[in-house]
């Protein structure tokens, strides 16, 4: 890996965080499974995050979950206590989150957002999540990572 280092990166070393770095070819790995699978990973450790978006709560919420997963809107908006939710556009992740799609991390974004990740990530100790930029993954302690990102465990993915 290159010595670049990505906000997210930055962010764990800050709070103490351990995590590894992995880089991978963005043009060549485009969907989460590719990358799971250029990482040699079990598709269930590798998280993707996806931003959302009440319109009666007028609030955002940010949900990981396992790449090869949907994300079920029923659940993830019962789980934040709100009717419902949508996926936001693509158009307003960057303003957004300082982040562009397929490079979107559950941690640094420009504004906290409430933070969910999928309960199914508890049978593991170390998760992968973007760190933060496409071609770069990090994977750490999911404990570590509940912690970082301030967010709560629920079942949110169709099954």
């Amino acid at each position: 890996m290159k010595n670049e280092k990505t906000n997210v990166m930055r962010l764990l070393d800050s709070v103490g965080i351990g995590y590894e770095a992995f880089e991978y070819d963005s043009e060549k790995y485009v969907s989460g499974i590719e990358v799971a699978d250029a990482l040699g990973e079990d598709r269930d450790s590798v998280f993707k995050t996806l931003v959302t978006y009440s319109e009666k709560a007028r609030e955002h919420f940010v949900f990981c979950i396992p790449v090869a997963y949907e994300l079920d809107l029923k659940k993830a908006a019962a789980a934040v206590g709100v009717k419902d939710i949508e996926m936001i556009k693509q158009k307003e992740l960057l303003p957004l989150t300082g982040y562009v799609h397929g490079g979107c991390s559950p941690l640094g974004m420009r504004k906290k957002f409430r933070t969910v990740i999928d309960e199914s990530a508890l049978l593991f100790d170390m998760i992968y999540v973007s760190a933060g930029k496409r071609g770069y993954q990090v994977r750490l302690n999911v404990d570590d990572l509940i912690r970082a990102a301030d967010a709560e465990t629920k079942d949110v993915i169709k099954l």
